[in-house]
């Protein structure tokens, strides 16, 4: 390819292989605390905050359908008394405990966009056991996944895992570190 005919080539765009060594993947980034945040930090912390907001909805869910998740024969809390007080306190724990994971996965969301490099990698791991469990839930128990389940909190994760996994989120998560 030509820029001029007969003149020079024109330049060609610098192409990643597919395949890379694990030495030159795991070159420093350099020191570089005035590196802008990129975009997938950006989004990653985004997805996240997506992620929250999609747990509220849920834990509202279990909230106002309470009644009806008690009166299904499948559902069991063990532990718990029957009583109307029992079914009461069930539901503060549950979403109690709800709001607690939701709390923490806020906080890992603000320090995933201020550029910590441990949220980063708390989430990505987070992320990546959600995907593993939605599909050994899938492979060995037959959980269809469906809109209404747990399509779009595994969607989230997916798109977090990819956004937070990128070369520029890593080298913004790691910006201050001197090698």
């Amino acid at each position: 390819m030509t820029g001029v005919p007969g003149g020079p080539p024109a330049p060609q765009p610098e192409k990643r292989p597919a395949y890379e060594p694990a030495a030159r993947l795991l070159t420093p980034t350099g020191f570089a605390p005035d590196m802008t945040r990129p975009a997938s930090t950006v989004a990653g912390a985004a997805l996240v905050l997506l992620r929250v907001l999609a747990g509220v909805a849920v834990l509202v869910g279990i909230a106002t359908g309470w009644d009806a998740l008690l009166s299904d024969p499948d559902s069991v809390l063990d532990g718990f008394d029957p009583s109307p007080e029992g079914s009461q306190a069930a539901l503060w724990f549950v979403l109690a405990a709800g709001g607690t994971v939701l709390l923490v996965d806020l906080l890992l969301a603000i320090f995933v966009f201020l550029g910590r490099n441990w949220a980063r990698v708390i989430v990505m791991v987070i992320s990546a056991l959600s995907i593993s469990t939605s599909f050994i839930a899938w492979w060995a128990q037959g959980q269809e996944i469906e809109i209404h389940t747990t399509f779009l909190s595994l969607s989230l994760d997916i798109l977090v895992l990819l956004a937070l996994s990128s070369r520029s989120a890593a080298a913004y998560a790691r910006r201050h570190e001197r090698r």
